[in-house]
């Protein structure tokens, strides 16, 4: 059931097209999945099904599937060759627009949705920062960023203020994926509608707005930030795009390329809005900011094949006057090959080509960093770059982190288990199994993409796959 203040003011929004709109409700949830580009393209579709599975139109990576298909139940999502992520919730990652060489901050991260697919689009060159306040979904976004194996990314377990001490106008893109009153969500989670109110609504609106000033004060001049929240109410997309830009007038809103089945965000939404109080003169906004809320996205789920979503697109104007805030960025200090060397002897022994970046150390673990990371002293991290081992006793022991992270033809020993075959889901569960070959650490990969390690002794392939991963998947 359907909160009756929700439903009333739906219709007071969608007008003819409530009706409409209250039908997606008796519909099946859409589900999609991401593939993992950093470990596999689309040609691992035809390992999880025999038939073509509609793409998401906003994103080139995403797929429908059916409820035959239990992707969720597969050695390939072990594997991290794809993400499985709500069809909608893949358009603000797209608009962010990230690449290569970027320095990204995704201030509300958990999971890690969109963290995985900013990741994929800057192809493990530059930095992003994946942040989460809440330190049990920073744990869950840390796994997912191993899982998927992302190489370039900081976990960090912050509040968006204290973040902004830090990182002032330091980012080239900004993801603000807001936590909101979730209404997007109803047919999806009853938890969602279950715990829904005017009361919420008003609280997440102003705490919005709080992170998206923080979220300001970090992008540099001429870099983008995307605001995007999964809820209907006008006071936490198009209310809080005018709060904002009323106060930062260094900001301009970017008119996005909509895609089949989007709508516009609708300047006469703000209008329902007036019975709180929300500190803003109406009569005082300049107009062209209200304009700008033609240039905002609304992702309705009577109109296309997902749940609802809001996304806005931002630009910092560049000033002539700007200093080159980059040249002022330090960066962290790592430590020599020399002090590393049995990880070095490793690398001369299993790997085909030295990994890129910065290592430092973290008692007797070795990280290894982005080129372009600042030092991590004062900020809370859970996840600094990709974890490469352990050093003990006349020994380095590779982490599983690095298993994730590496692809077959950058090691010298690897091998292929297909899904037909029992030994993948025999290793998944923490099994040895029998192997013939040179001795030493072994790269294991089903279908091609890597999912753990295996150290070879005599016949038998020790398993490596870590006690915490393992399950029957049968």
């Amino acid at each position: 059931m359907l909160p009756i203040e929700f439903t009333n003011r739906m219709k007071n929004l969608l007008k003819d097209e409530y009706d409409d709109f209250l039908l997606s409700y008796e519909k099946p949830k859409f589900q999609a999945l991401r593939i993992n580009t950093l470990k596999c393209n689309t040609n691992i579709l035809s390992s999880l099904t025999d038939n073509s599975l509609d793409k998401v139109k906003w994103c080139d990576t995403g797929f429908y599937y059916s409820d035959n298909i239990r992707p969720g139940k597969n050695p390939l999502h072990e594997a991290g060759a794809y993400y499985i992520q709500e069809p909608s919730a893949m358009s603000p990652a797209t608009y962010l627009n990230a690449g290569p060489g970027d320095i990204v901050l995704d201030l509300c991260a958990a999971p890690g949705g969109k963290s995985t697919q900013i990741a994929c689009s800057m192809e493990n060159e530059g930095l992003l920062i994946s942040n989460e306040i809440i330190p049990s979904r920073a744990k869950i976004l840390a796994e997912n960023i191993e899982r998927l194996g992302i190489r370039n990314a900081i976990v960090t377990n912050e509040s968006p203020e204290r973040l902004s001490n830090f990182f002032v106008e330091f980012f080239d893109k900004i993801m603000v994926d807001a936590p909101c009153s979730g209404e997007g969500m109803f047919r999806k989670n009853n938890d969602a509608c279950n715990e829904w109110s005017m009361e919420n609504v008003k609280i997440c609106s102003d705490r919005q707005e709080e992170i998206l000033n923080y979220a300001a004060s970090m992008l540099k001049p001429g870099g983008r930030m995307v605001y995007s929240t999964c809820t209907f109410a006008p006071e936490e997309n198009e209310l809080n795009i005018l709060r904002f830009l009323s106060k930062h007038p260094e900001f301009h809103i970017v008119k996005p390329k909509l895609y089949e089945g989007m709508s516009t965000g609708n300047p006469d939404y703000i209008k329902i809005c007036d019975n709180i109080d929300y500190n803003l003169d109406f009569s005082e906004l300049n107009q062209n900011f209200i304009n700008d809320l033609n240039n905002t996205i609304r992702l309705l789920p009577h109109k296309l094949n997902g749940e609802g979503h809001f996304v806005a697109i931002f630009e910092k104007n560049v000033s002539e006057n700007i200093d080159n805030q980059k040249s002022k960025n330090k960066t962290i200090k790592g430590v020599s090959e020399k002090s590393i060397k049995d990880y070095i002897d490793f690398c001369d022994l299993f790997l085909t080509k030295k990994l890129k970046g910065i290592h430092v150390m973290f008692g007797n673990q070795l990280n290894l960093l982005p080129e372009s990371c600042p030092p991590l002293d004062k900020i809370k991290v859970l996840r600094a770059g990709l974890n490469l081992g352990t050093f003990l006793k006349n020994r380095f022991e590779p982490s599983h982190s690095l298993a994730m992270a590496l692809r077959p033809n950058e090691v010298k020993n690897h091998i292929d288990l297909s899904l037909n075959d029992e030994t993948i889901y025999k290793y998944i569960n923490g099994e040895t199994f029998e192997y013939s070959g040179t001795k030493g650490w072994y790269l294991i990969t089903v279908e091609g993409i890597s999912i753990g390690f295996g150290k070879l002794a005599g016949d038998v392939m020790k398993n490596h796959y870590p006690k915490g991963l393992r399950k029957n998947l049968h």
